[in-house]
């Protein structure tokens, strides 16, 4: 019997593990094998697929991150909504570390990342307005602010192609544009996940402030990791909760993202 799950959390830097009592699943995708092995269990009543972004040993940079296998392995295990928690940095000085930005908008500012499952076999044009799930994000910010975390419900995250850091004159543009916050993770996942017609909601823990922000050194990897440290443990929680309040019927126009097109091979 194939093992199932109905939500799939991908987890990012910092974030290793999910579920106490899981079965480890080794997957082959036509993309390569995802960052780690997949782990399936349970929060509560919702079945789960856990993916380390970057492997438990955080070996991939961001740029080297098996994003389409990562995606195919979960909808291959049945999974329909995705819960991406990841570090980034703030562009707004009241986002301060310690916030919670669930984003409804992105900004691509990567290169030479393989961003489409459709590459061969004819064009297929996919609607990306709302790169986010309505539902996900409804359900993230709420759980968000009952758990007592300082919420942003929406803003724009640009996702850079690392894995440097910005630079104090980019930081300050990207602020200029009145983007949000800034990392290196959320694309092309995103657009993935929207290929494959999967709800997908980013949940984005402000570490530190973004070089342009403030005067000083500017942020480094070991001072990212720390801040998550220590706070991995709550937002563990606030993803576990937010597991739990996604809608189990979806009626959000994600599910409908592939209709009408006619795709150059069957999804699993």
């Amino acid at each position: 019997m194939v093992t199932r799950a109905d939500i799939g959390v991908i987890g990012g830097s910092g974030f290793y593990s999910l579920l106490d009592d899981a079965e480890e699943i080794e997957l082959a995708t036509p993309y390569g094998p995802p960052s780690d092995v997949v782990t399936v269990g349970r929060i509560g009543s919702r079945s789960v697929a856990f993916i380390p972004r970057h492997g438990r040993d955080h070996r991939f940079p961001p740029h080297r991150i098996p994003y389409r296998a990562n995606l195919w392995a979960l909808r291959s295990l049945g999974v329909r909504q995705v819960l991406a928690p990841s570090a980034v940095g703030s562009l707004r000085a009241d986002y301060g570390p310690g916030t919670m930005v669930i984003p409804d908008q992105l900004i691509d500012r990567t290169s030479g990342r393989v961003q489409t499952y459709y590459d061969t076999g004819g064009a297929v044009h996919v609607s990306f307005a709302d790169p986010y799930c309505p539902s996900g994000r409804a359900a993230a910010a709420d759980t968000a602010r009952a758990t007592d975390w300082h919420t942003a419900d929406a803003g724009t995250l640009v996702v850079i192609e690392g894995p440097r850091f910005s630079t104090r004159a980019e930081s300050r543009w990207f602020a200029a544009n009145g983007w949000s916050i800034v990392g290196m993770t959320g694309f092309p996942e995103a657009i993935l996940a929207r290929e494959l017609a999967l709800c997908y909601t980013s949940l984005c823990l402000v570490t530190d402030l973004d070089a342009g922000v403030e005067t000083g050194q500017g942020v480094t990897h070991d001072e990212v990791l720390e801040f998550f440290a220590q706070n991995v443990t709550r937002m563990r929680s606030l993803v576990s909760a937010t597991v739990q309040a996604l809608p189990e019927e979806r009626t959000c126009p994600c599910g409908s993202a592939l209709d009408g097109l006619k795709l150059p091979f069957d999804l699993p």
